[in-house]
């Protein structure tokens, strides 16, 4: 199954700015060291991901965020994330879907 890019560029200004902002759950925004910043970029979990102590919570927060914002998956990013998902058993995914 491939899906366009994730569907935000459809998005308005103003909400492309509320994503980009968003406090309303703990993990949306996570404070990382500038070179941690500069690996991962705009990468998704096909192409990047934490050391293994954090992959699965990476994970779970990353499915989180694309169905709190109803954002879509690539066959690639898909795939990584099912791997993951298989390898985090316990994971737990929980979100505040946003309008």
């Amino acid at each position: 199954m491939t899906l366009p890019a994730s569907r935000a560029a459809l998005w308005t200004a103003a909400r492309r700015e509320a994503y980009a902002n968003d406090q309303g759950t703990p993990n949306s925004l996570i404070a990382v060291s500038g070179s941690s910043n500069r690996s991962k970029a705009d990468k998704d979990p096909a192409d990047w991901l934490p050391v293994p102590a954090d992959q699965c919570k990476y994970a779970a927060d990353w499915v989180a965020d694309k169905l709190r914002w109803q954002l879509t998956a690539d066959t690639a990013e898909w795939d990584a994330l099912a791997h993951l998902a298989e390898a985090c058993p316990t994971a737990t995914v929980t979100y505040e879907r946003i309008l």
